[in-house]
């Protein structure tokens, strides 16, 4: 299994966020910190603000915040928002097969599945914000004009 950019893109806008919880933080200056795509995360903020995990400043000198503390923002609990399809194989999502009575595979892959997110949900956005992340993310941040 791998996680879509978009997965990723969340992710790391929430990171970025987080360990910026003092100020507003554009999209801009977000992509530029990545170097990542700005109409790519455009649409990311615009999901997590959807989703209640940011809140969005508009107008001169706008940008965005977390609208949750990193303590309350859930790993797992953003993969589920941000992953348009889960299913490791077609058989768990609305595929069909045609060996499905027989095959035990399904079932395992379910367990698999159910397993990634029983750690993922065991971690929060705090548990991701450490010293060295904090540290790595303010070096690679551009001074404001």
């Amino acid at each position: 299994m791998r996680l879509s950019s978009f997965s990723d893109y969340s992710l790391r806008v929430l990171a970025y966020l987080g360990v910026n919880p003092d100020r507003l933080v554009t999209i801009a200056e977000i992509a530029q910190s990545y170097a990542i795509s700005e109409n790519h995360l455009t649409k990311v903020v615009h999901h997590l603000g959807r989703t209640g995990y940011l809140e969005t400043v508009r107008g001169k000198g706008g940008g965005i915040r977390l609208a949750k503390a990193p303590a309350d923002i859930g790993i797992g609990d953003v993969v589920r928002q941000t992953e348009t399809d889960l299913a490791l194989v077609e058989c768990l999502g609305d595929g069909c097969c045609r060996i499905a009575s027989a095959c035990r595979l399904k079932s395992i892959l379910q367990e698999a599945t159910e397993a990634l997110f029983l750690v993922l949900d065991g971690y929060t956005l705090a548990d991701v914000l450490d010293t060295p992340l904090e540290r790595l993310i303010r070096a690679t941040r551009q001074p404001a004009p």
